[in-house]
């Protein structure tokens, strides 16, 4: 397949992409919490999502996980102390912010935020996930298989944006379809592989799928 040539953005394509973007939202609404847990990546909206929860009393604890990824290699910090340095600059206590910095993909953002959370004794029943918001279906499923401890509740949220406000100068709207269309097949394919839970994908979604990666929106797949 041809990975890098430049999609054509019509109204079919819109349409299709927005069929995948309804699908990996899960409308959760958050309850009260013991923890937050965010997860790093390249779009700052995700910390300060998180961020905003935790002013508005919605857990007691801020927890940034993440070392670098393909689009934050350059960072001079870890995408964990970049947020962590965001929340700090918005107000948010220091004692009330944790640090995870070693993962580098969702099931070790868990496992390893887990193991941080069982070693100072603060395992949560009740926490927040969030993540970017073409993500939340992915990580919510990842959870549920990666998190050791069964007798949890999970919220999972992210930035309050539509599918038409989310794409920005550096994160644009054909590498969001890209992302999206690999995420798809992630959440197909991962449980096979021991990563996610299985999520039932309707076939109106799977069908929009196929013709996106038929318009060349490739970039993500996996093999």
């Amino acid at each position: 397949m041809e990975r890098n040539r430049k999609n054509k953005i019509d109204e079919k394509v819109l349409a299709l992409a927005k069929k995948i973007w309804d699908y990996h939202h899960l409308n959760h609404i958050p309850e009260k919490s013991e923890c937050i847990l965010v997860l790093g990546s390249h779009d700052i909206r995700v910390a300060e999502r998180g961020i905003r929860l935790f002013q508005e009393g919605m857990a007691p604890y801020l927890l940034f996980s993440g070392r670098r990824g393909m689009l934050t290699r350059y960072w001079e910090k870890t995408e964990a102390e970049q947020f962590a340095r965001i929340a700090k600059k918005a107000g948010v206590p220091g004692d009330r912010i944790l640090i995870e910095n070693r993962s580098v993909n969702t099931g070790e953002n868990v496992r390893f935020s887990y193991r941080l959370l069982a070693e100072r004794g603060m395992i949560p029943r009740k926490l927040i996930l969030v993540q970017k918001p073409y993500m939340e279906r992915r990580a919510y499923a990842t959870f549920l298989k990666q998190w050791p401890e069964k007798e949890v509740t999970v919220f999972v949220t992210s930035p309050e944006l539509s599918f038409e406000e989310y794409p920005t100068a550096e994160i644009s709207l054909e590498q969001v379809i890209h992302i999206m269309v690999g995420d798809l097949q992630r959440i197909r394919e991962y449980p096979q592989r021991g990563f996610q839970i299985e999520q039932n994908i309707p076939d109106k979604v799977w069908n929009a799928w196929l013709e996106l990666v038929h318009r060349g929106f490739t970039k993500y797949l996996i093999l």
